[in-house]
């Protein structure tokens, strides 16, 4: 049968929204800063308001061409159009249900709560300084880590000074609390 007559099977592309980012734990809230999510909605309006028009606009020209089954505009255009529309609906997801909480309104406190600066010492004099952030913007590379990581897990809600039970692969590591620290808040221009 000619493939002009068959239906290309899209479904298992639609459905599944990449191995980008995990998901969140059922019920919880999904907590960015406000940087972290100017930064997603940046990347929306980009892709809805450029990179999608442009990609329409060469999948349309490039099915005037003739045959597509050997066509790579189109054939290219027409996944590259996927993409971006899995990618968009993950951001619609993840921003219809994000709470943005400012980190510089604990300024001064020595409690860890979410966009705390962290650092903190194991038994051996190691220390380690982490940003508990939010899942879609924290960056292990630049020492930022997801609120629901073990070791966010283990900090949050406790104080300079503290000694506390992380659980790592390799066994439970006592660490204690050296600094921590706020950006400062914005003063109103």
């Amino acid at each position: 049968m000619n493939k002009a007559f068959t239906k290309e099977s899209d479904a298992a592309d639609d459905d599944d929204d990449g191995p980008s980012l995990p998901a969140l734990p059922a019920g919880t809230r999904n907590y960015m800063t406000p940087a972290g999510y100017a930064r997603l909605r940046a990347e929306f309006m980009q892709l809805i308001d450029v990179e999608r028009p442009r990609m329409v606009e060469t999948v349309s020209w490039a099915a005037k061409n003739g045959d597509r089954s050997e066509n790579g505009d189109y054939l290219y255009g027409k996944k590259r159009l996927r993409e971006i529309d899995r990618r968009l609906r993950f951001l619609t997801k993840r921003l219809d249900i994000a709470e943005v909480v400012d980190p510089s309104a604990h300024f001064g406190s020595e409690q860890i709560f979410f966009g705390a600066t962290v650092t903190y010492a194991n038994v051996r004099g190691e220390e380690r300084t982490v940003t508990i952030k939010g899942i879609d913007e924290s960056d292990s590379l630049a020492g930022e880590v997801s609120w629901i990581a073990p070791v966010a897990r283990t900090l949050l809600k406790a104080r300079v000074g503290d000694e506390l039970q992380l659980v790592t692969p390799v066994g439970v590591e006592r660490i204690e609390v050296v600094e921590v620290s706020y950006p400062e808040p914005s003063s109103p221009a």
